[in-house]
C-alpha cells in the first residue's frame, strides 16, 4: 500500500527527528525558488541552463570511491576553462548530476561556481544503475522511509559539513521491470520530494522500467511536474513519450552531441509537433573529469546545443521563442522547489 504524504512526514518525524526541522527550513522555500550550490534563487535567475551534465565523475564503484583518489586542484585547473567557454556560449547554470558515491563534491562545485559566474546545481540520492555497483551497503539494508530521511537530512543539514543544499534528487535504475533495489529508490526520492519539495532526476533508459516507475509515482502521489525522466532519448518512442508527459513528467533529450543531431532533432520536433515542447528539456550529459584516467580523460564539452542543435531546429522551422522555452523557462520550471 502507498504511503501518504502525511503518514511518511509524521514517521519521519519519528524515525529521524527531522519533520518539524524540515517544515520549519523550508517555509521561505516555495515554488518561487531554485536551489544552487551558493545559495537559494529565483527560477528565472537561472537564465539559461544546461539541465544534465557532470564535471567530475568516479567509476570506480562505491566500495572504492574516496576524495583521495582526485586532487581538487588538479581537477578545478582543467575544468574551469570548460566552464570559462561554457558561459561565453551564454549559459548561466548547469545542473551537475553526479550522484553520492560517484564523485559528487559539493565543496569543489561550489568554488568552481564561484569562478566562473555560472550557477551550479547539485543533488541528494543514489545511483542504482549498473546492478547496484555505485549504492553503499546501507543502500541495501535501509528500506525506503530510512533512505529518505538520510536524503532530507542533506537538504535540512547540508551536505557532509559543507553546509551546501542540493538542489534535486538524483537516482538511477536498471533496465526491465523495476528490481526491488530500484523500487525503493524510487519510493525514496518520492518521499524525499514531499518532505523537501525537491524536484526527482532520474537515469531511465527503457520503456518497462520508465511505465513502472511512472506507476511508482502514482501510489506516492508525486507531483505533476517534480519527475525528469533522464535520457527518455534512448527510447525512440513518441507515444512513450506523450504517455510520460501526460503522467506528469519531464521529457530530457540529453546525451546531445554532433553524432546524435538528427536523432535530438527528430525528436523534438514530434514532441512539438504534439503541442508539448513545454515538457522537454535537452542537454549533453557531457563533461566528465574521469577520476583515474589521465589528466581526467577527454573532457566533452558542452556546446553542441548552441553551435549545432539550435541551428538546426532553426532550420525546420523553430523560432527564437521557441528555443529559448527549451533552455530556460523549461528548465527554470523543472527545477524550482515546489511548496510541500
Amino acid at each position: 500500500m502507498a504511503m501518504s504524504r502525511r503518514t511518511f512526514l509524521g514517521s519521519l518525524a519519528l524515525t529521524a527527528g527531522v519533520g518539524m526541522m524540515t517544515q520549519a527550513k523550508n517555509e521561505t522555500m516555495t515554488n518561487e525558488k531554485a536551489m544552487t550550490v551558493t545559495g537559494a534563487v529565483e527560477p528565472e535567475a537561472l537564465g539559461t541552463v544546461l539541465p544534465h551534465e557532470h564535471l567530475l565523475v568516479d567509476f570506480i564503484g562505491a566500495a572504492e570511491t574516496s576524495p583521495d583518489r582526485y586532487d581538487p586542484e588538479v581537477v578545478f585547473e582543467t575544468v574551469m576553462p570548460h566552464l570559462d567557454h561554457t558561459r561565453e556560449l551564454g549559459v548561466d547554470t548547469l545542473v551537475e548530476c553526479t550522484p553520492a558515491y560517484l564523485a559528487r563534491d559539493p565543496r569543489l562545485m561550489a568554488r568552481l561556481s564561484e569562478a566562473s559566474g555560472i550557477r551550479i546545481l547539485t543533488n541528494t540520492g543514489y545511483y542504482g544503475a549498473m546492478d547496484g555497483h555505485f549504492l553503499p551497503p546501507h543502500a541495501y539494508d535501509e528500506d525506503a522511509d530510512a533512505l529518505a530521511a538520510r536524503w532530507a537530512r542533506e537538504w535540512e543539514d547540508g551536505i557532509d559539513d559543507t553546509g551546501i543544499r542540493p538542489g534535486f534528487i538524483k537516482t538511477a535504475v536498471n533496465n526491465g521491470p523495476l528490481s526491488d533495489m530500484d523500487r525503493k529508490l524510487i519510493q525514496a526520492a518520492a518521499r524525499t520530494h514531499h518532505a523537501t519539495g525537491l524536484p526527482i532526476a532520474s537515469h531511465t533508459t527503457d520503456a518497462t522500467a520508465i511505465r513502472e516507475t511512472m506507476a511508482v509515482l502514482r501510489e506516492e502521489e508525486v507531483a505533476d511536474g517534480a519527475f525528469i525522466w533522464v535520457h527518455a532519448h534512448t527510447v525512440d518512442d513518441t507515444d512513450l513519450h506523450v504517455e510520460a508527459v501526460e503522467n506528469g513528467l519531464w521529457v530530457e533529450f540529453d546525451g546531445l552531441s554532433p553524432e546524435s543531431l538528427d536523432i535530438h532533432v527528430g525528436l523534438t520536433r514530434a514532441m512539438d509537433e504534439r503541442g508539448l515542447l513545454d515538457h522537454v528539456l535537452i542537454s549533453h550529459d557531457a563533461g566528465w573529469y574521469s577520476v583515474g584516467e589521465d589528466g581526467g580523460g577527454d573532457f566533452r564539452r558542452f556546446d553542441t546545443l548552441f553551435n549545432y542543435f539550435i541551428p538546426a531546429l532553426h532550420a525546420v522551422g523553430f523560432d527564437e521563442a521557441q528555443t529559448r522555452r527549451l533552455i530556460r523557462a523549461n528548465p527554470q520550471q523543472a527545477f524550482r522547489i515546489h511548496s510541500i
